[in-house]
């Protein structure tokens, strides 16, 4: 079964979008968003729109199954997801040989910039860019299918601080 292994941490500065690429807008819809189990559905400005499901495994790994799906269906079941809705931008960023994916957040998650690394095993090393800050891998928060249900803009002034210092 696919597994997927990525580690996640918040980011310092803007000094990644000197070598990003140039980014793709993506809204993507929670039909199920539990905190370790999400089926969810993406559109990407280029057009591209997949139907993802997320299931536990252990550690940093989850199971992952994602399928392509034509616009009118991804519309369609983004209309199922009842607001459980998020916007984001992702650039690309290569570093030492890995993809870096930078998440700018927008709407309700504005402010907020997260970093995600996919790795071949829990026990990879990597090098991390000077602009990479504390990680937050596995916690709750900022996963994307909490994030649509509980936006950065609700969490407690001191909180959101220490996410963007």
């Amino acid at each position: 079964m696919p597994v997927e292994i990525e580690r996640k941490f918040l980011v310092l500065d803007d000094a990644w979008r000197q070598s990003a690429d140039a980014g793709t807008r993506i809204r993507q819809g929670y039909i199920v968003g539990e905190d370790h189990c999400s089926v969810r559905v993406r559109i990407r400005s280029n057009g591209e729109c997949t139907l993802t499901v997320k299931l536990p495994h252990n550690g940093m790994s989850r199971y992952e199954f994602e399928h392509n799906i034509d616009q009118r269906e991804a519309e369609g079941l983004m209309e199922l997801s009842r607001g459980a809705i998020l916007d984001k931008h992702r650039y690309l960023v290569e570093h030492q040989g890995l993809t870096w994916e930078i998440d700018v957040y927008d709407g309700a998650n504005s402010g907020l910039v997260v970093a995600e690394i996919e790795l071949s095993s829990e026990g990879q090393n990597f090098e991390a860019p000077a602009w990479i800050g504390p990680e937050v891998t596995g916690q709750e928060r900022y996963q994307n299918s909490r994030l649509a249900r509980e936006p950065f803009e609700m969490w407690p002034a001191e909180e959101t601080q220490a996410a963007i210092a």
